[in-house]
């Protein structure tokens, strides 16, 4: 059965859920922020959803995939949250599409949504002119994150460039010092990846490799150059990758066992839980010839209903979540920034003001991978980057070329 012929048995499942007054206004919110500095951040919207009068029932479920089919499932099969977790993108179209999510598009326009959101956001969360989904946040996905007491003890600066960073990281790997702490999940070495094409390649090639997947890209000199500087790094990581956390590599970082960590902003969530401060006791750059930020972020989306109290509880949390406070405050937690570029960041932290001020500028915007490229691409992409992460031997042009399969076979 597909989604479209479960819709009636839907609709009139959540209005039944939503009938008994006993319910109203409490909001069961389906999430996979499940990491110390995570659970601290979603707490801010629980808190203020109780404020607001709300009973905040959290479900938080380990793995952004895991989260993703557990609900969708649910949604399928008539038995949705109030509220649940994407991430900004392509991921939620299928349920636009059959008609499973409401949009918001009243309260977009109340709130100027367009007008106070960077573009890309806006664009990922629009379908047929309407917004679907409620962005929570913005992340930038290719921050380098850094020890700044190893850094300082091996006379060395944060690099400003990914050769730079190879030299570096050979003078801290002879002081046996672990360069680059990285999640050895396939996830991570290709986010490490991604890194590097923008940061090596620029805006250009990252847009034509994950966007219009034009194979005239993959066979310049200079992608050539870009996928070689990723291989060096292989020996800048230590030999407990493999199978890593993200989260416990940016222990390594807190703990002084390594020096650097590429990785989303949210990272920095893992620094703050462990009390440390950015501009402290480390550091954040965004490596590449131009600060370009590749950025994504959360969204939450609301399971369609004709229930009044349903829909009364979904605003009260579409409230919540764009309130300036909870922005703030929530933000400040997950290590990234606020979607409402309106809101004042002063008293948020060097690295969060940082990425402010380059994504003031648009130029400095670039959509994030989830945004661009279709999910069996991703897939494939990812696919192709783990062999070649993985195996030391394979040449570059080998990986090219099965890069250059994957955009035939993505059409």
């Amino acid at each position: 059965m597909n989604m479209k012929t479960r819709v009636s048995a839907y609709t009139l499942s959540v209005a039944l859920i939503w009938s008994s007054g006993a319910l109203a206004q409490k909001a069961e919110v389906l999430h996979w922020w499940t990491s110390a500095g995570e659970s601290a951040s979603v707490k801010v919207f629980a808190d203020q959803f109780t404020k607001a009068g709300g009973t905040w029932v959290d479900n938080a479920i380990a793995g952004g995939a895991n989260a993703r089919t557990a609900g969708i499932n649910r949604m399928v099969g008539g038995n949705p949250p109030t509220m649940m977790q994407f991430n900004t993108g392509k991921q939620f179209d299928e349920l636009v599409s059959n008609d499973l999510v409401r949009d918001v598009e009243a309260q977009a326009k109340a709130g100027k949504w367009r007008d106070i959101m960077p573009k890309p956001i806006v664009d990922a969360t629009v379908r047929d002119g309407k917004f679907f989904a409620v962005p929570v946040n913005i992340h930038g996905q290719n921050w380098m994150f850094y020890n700044t007491k190893v850094f300082a003890d091996a006379g060395l600066e944060a690099p400003k460039t990914f050769p730079e960073l190879i030299e570096s990281g050979e003078k801290l790997k002879a002081k046996g010092i672990i360069p680059i702490a990285l999640g050895g999940q396939p996830n991570w070495e290709h986010n490490l990846f991604r890194a590097v094409v923008v940061g090596h390649g620029g805006a250009d090639m990252f847009r034509q490799l994950y966007g219009t997947r034009k194979p005239d890209v993959v066979k310049s000199p200079k992608f050539k150059e870009t996928v070689e500087l990723f291989g060096k790094m292989r020996g800048l990581v230590d030999p407990g990758s493999p199978g890593r956390n993200w989260n416990d590599a940016t222990a390594l970082v807190i703990t002084n066992k390594a020096a650097m960590h590429f990785n989303g902003d949210w990272a920095k969530g893992e620094f703050i839980a462990a009390g440390q401060t950015a501009g402290k006791e480390y550091g954040c750059t965004v490596v590449g010839q131009e600060p370009k930020l590749v950025i994504g972020g959360d969204v939450f989306v609301l399971p369609a209903t004709k229930d009044k109290t349903a829909l009364a509880t979904q605003d009260k949390l579409v409230e919540v979540l764009l309130d300036p406070t909870s922005q703030l405050e929530f933000n400040k937690k997950k290590g990234s920034i606020p979607v409402r570029m309106d809101v004042d960041v002063s008293s948020m932290d060097v690295c969060a003001q940082k990425s402010h001020a380059i994504l003031k500028d648009p130029a400095n915007q670039v959509e994030s991978m989830e945004i661009l490229s279709p999910p069996n691409f991703s897939g494939a992409m990812q696919d192709a980057v783990t062999q070649y992460w993985n195996n030391p031997n394979m040449p570059a042009d080998a990986f090219i070329e099965k890069i250059t399969s994957a955009m035939r076979d993505a059409g």
